[in-house]
């Protein structure tokens, strides 16, 4: 069990919160959320002792052993992959250690037999002998090859240390376990397989993401860091988004009585605990919920960007064909693929590279290849990539910015409206583009795409940078945009309510087209 008492915090001269009175307790995973800056990241560092806070405690049991994602990919580079997973238990590292210093002593004493002896027993009870077969187990399941594991991580690539950092913190069943945004830079595989580890995980777990879908799956509680305080609610994030989102509506409606209200609300609860579903973690879920109390629902003041997509004429029937194309390094080979109306095809590849080279072709910026790209003489094409210093490189203030997309060069009352509902106001308004965060300058991006008013969308992974609420506004927004999308993305929500096609890049360049939604096509290869 791990607890706060009155905990609080305060980061150079800002209260980000205080008075937090938390239990969290073993068989729950709880979903840490939060607005970027409001302090997820410092409340693990708190839970984990790794941040004196400024007020309060924080106490686990002694008996017990926590856990954490390390973020420092280089902090390992002399150890190999499998030795920095190993050195994921540090009391096994510790009795290894004592154990080699009683045995290579030349006065072995009866004292020193039953020290050892102690020892091997503990070794033993805590999985000693099995641990380095368990570490190779979770390098595996993590889609890590045996041919890296014994591959010093300062010679690894990023995303193999990745899940090097993650399969340590997995190591050894932990009684408590945080992770701080453990899906970052995962591939889906992975990602999968993480949820199903986690989903038979019987300890405590505290989870900072932004990936909503994972949440969703794994979370039995969400822990919400807003205005100072932390609150714990019951449920996964979409119990915790629409429950939250009903009550922000009832509150508004003065008009209606509080029994209708109360009516409204039991019936939310009642439908979302009766779906079914084989996980551990919903079945718990389902439980809690049936005993929620009406007043444990409360309305969010969570801040929500607003993005909508309107095309400004209709798409015809002759979208996109793209026609024997092979890049001349060879990257991309012979790919062959049709976009036909209504369709939103998510485009995967565990080599995003790939990725960013089709999407580079399709924008006219690499015509280093052979074959034919044909966009039908209708479609006007968006795109989003994640590669933005060509907007953002210059001196322009946002108005001036979005001015240069605006119909009509609109005036700056008409501007300012539309930066307002991306959540710039007031002065952030005539901020420079130059020194704008990752997530503002998408934020900027959407609008200007909102603005332009295309019939073709072109994405390259959207979600990056974004807080939960921007990426749950541009779900709802891709959802309901009426023209077609192609697009990558990490976020599995994301790829599951949207996709209604995938074209699969494969590692050799070619492509598989699947005319199916991203969950059956999940079933198909998980099976």
């Amino acid at each position: 069990m791990l607890k706060t008492t009155n905990l609080g915090i305060s980061y150079a001269g800002k209260k980000l919160f205080e008075n937090v009175n938390l239990t969290f307790s073993k068989g729950n995973c709880y979903g840490i959320i939060g607005a970027n800056g409001a302090g997820k990241t410092t409340f693990l560092k708190c839970l984990s002792g790794q941040i004196e806070p400024n007020s309060g405690s924080v106490t686990m049991d002694p008996n017990e052993r926590m856990s954490i994602l390390k973020q420092d990919q280089n902090e390992f580079n002399d150890k190999t992959l499998l030795e920095t997973v190993l050195l994921g238990h540090k009391r096994l590292i510790e009795i290894e250690k004592l154990k080699e210093e009683i045995y290579s002593k030349e006065d072995f004493t009866e004292e020193d037999g039953m020290k050892a002896s102690m020892l091997e027993a503990e070794y033993a009870e805590l999985g000693g002998w099995e641990m380095e077969a368990n570490a190779e187990a979770l390098l595996s399941g993590l889609g890590v090859k045996e041919e890296y594991f014994n591959v010093l991580m300062e010679n690894l690539d990023a995303k193999i240390k990745i899940k090097g950092l993650l399969a340590q913190s997995l190591l050894g069943n932990p009684d408590i376990l945080l992770l701080d945004e453990p899906t970052n830079n995962l591939d889906y595989k992975s990602t999968s397989w993480l949820e199903n580890f986690l989903l038979n995980f019987e300890n405590t777990v505290l989870i900072v993401s932004h990936d909503r879908h994972f949440l969703n799956n794994v979370c039995t509680h969400i822990c919400d860091v807003d205005f100072g305080k932390i609150k714990l609610y019951v449920g996964n994030y979409e119990f915790w988004y629409e429950s939250s989102q009903l009550a922000l509506e009832q509150a508004k409606d003065l008009n209606k009585k509080n029994e209708q209200k109360a009516k409204e609300l039991k019936e939310f609860i009642a439908r979302f605990s009766a779906n079914k579903s084989k996980s551990r973690q919903a079945t718990s879920r389902k439980k809690l919920l049936e005993k929620i109390e009406i007043e444990n629902i409360e309305p969010s003041s969570r801040r929500y960007p607003f993005v909508g997509f309107k095309m400004v004429r209709e798409v015809g029937n002759d979208i996109l064909e793209v026609s024997n194309l092979t890049t001349n390094d060879g990257l991309l080979k012979n790919i062959s693929f049709s976009v036909n109306k209504n369709d939103k095809i998510a485009i995967l590849s565990e080599n995003t590279s790939l990725i960013t080279k089709l999407f580079n072709i399709l924008a006219n910026k690499d015509c280093d290849y052979v074959g034919k790209v044909k966009w039908g003489i209708t479609t006007s094409v968006g795109y989003l990539f994640q590669d933005n210093h060509y907007l953002f490189d210059n001196d322009l203030n946002l108005i001036d910015f979005l001015r240069q997309f605006s119909p009509n060069e609109q005036n700056e009352t008409f501007i300012r409206s539309w930066l307002g509902r991306m959540l710039f106001t007031g002065e952030e308004s005539t901020k420079k583009c130059k020194v704008l965060s990752g997530g503002e300058k998408i934020r900027c991006n959407l609008a200007k795409l909102m603005l332009e008013g295309p019939n073709v969308l072109v994405l390259e992974d959207p979600t990056n940078h974004l807080d939960l609420e921007s990426i749950t506004s541009l779900n709802n927004g891709l959802i309901n945009y009426k023209g077609n999308i192609l697009f990558s993305s990490h976020d599995a929500e994301l790829l599951s309510t949207v996709a209604n096609r995938i074209i699969e890049i494969k590692p050799d360049g070619s492509i598989v087209n699947h005319y199916e939604n991203y969950e059956d096509y999940m079933n198909r290869i998980d099976n």
